[in-house]
């Protein structure tokens, strides 16, 4: 199947062009371009993961699937702008590097919450939990979360972070900052991306419990669980 690529700043100087076609084998996904561009094009690897990239005009991350005639667009970070608000990732979070990137010097008062994998739930021991999701539409419900609570507050910044995969207990699972110039600010859009975070991105939390038992905690709403005592 052909595909349109759409390269833009950075990107077009590193393929030499700013668009090109290209043919992959039908059932081809996105990873696969990538693989395919950064063979063709080596100046084109090491600026791809920050990058943005989309398909027909929405965000998509790595997995989603390409198409006969799709037109994918590599976006770098704008002139004056900033990376992405939100991402999935199966490597442990770097939260120093986290909150050097996404709190501008020109907020006067930043929320960091982390969220961690804790070794009880309902009085049952827990060893560990698996985090899957929908990457292509958690990442983009996610970027538009952020982008919704910036849009509707001035000044404010927000990043999240969550990680997939499997977690053992004390691990961290996911990672938002807030950044504003006033802390009600900050504070209140930390609490309500959390909140639409667990009700709307489609991430779902796998509890491997120390008896053996191992369930899926997919049917319990937002502010169900009881506290522990």
């Amino acid at each position: 199947m052909k595909i349109h690529v759409l390269a833009f700043a950075s990107a077009g100087t590193a393929v030499g062009a700013s668009e090109i076609d290209i043919d992959l084998p039908d059932g081809s996904s996105l990873e696969i371009l990538r693989h395919e561009l950064s063979g063709t094009y080596p100046a084109l690897a090491p600026i791809w993961d920050r990058m943005a990239v989309a398909i027909d005009g929405e965000l998509v991350g790595p997995d989603t699937p390409l198409h006969e005639g799709a037109e994918v667009a590599l976006l770098p970070p704008v002139s004056g702008g900033r990376p992405s608000r939100a991402q999935l990732t199966d490597d442990p979070i770097d939260i120093l590097r986290l909150v050097d990137e996404a709190i501008p010097p020109d907020c006067g008062a930043a929320v960091l919450f982390v969220g961690t994998v804790r070794d009880h739930h309902r009085h049952r021991k827990v060893a560990r939990i698996t985090y899957d999701a929908y990457r292509p539409m958690a990442e983009t419900v996610l970027e538009r979360i952020a982008s919704e609570l910036e849009t509707a507050t001035e000044g404010l910044r927000v990043h999240i972070v969550h990680r997939l995969g499997t977690l053992m207990v004390g691990e961290s699972s996911v990672v938002i900052t807030t950044a504003a110039a006033h802390r009600a600010a900050a504070y209140d859009a930390s609490r309500t991306a959390l909140e639409r975070l667990k009700r709307e991105v489609p991430i779902w939390k796998r509890e491997w419990y120390s008896d053996g038992e191992v369930v899926w905690r997919e049917d319990e709403p937002l502010g169900s669980e009881p506290p522990d005592p």
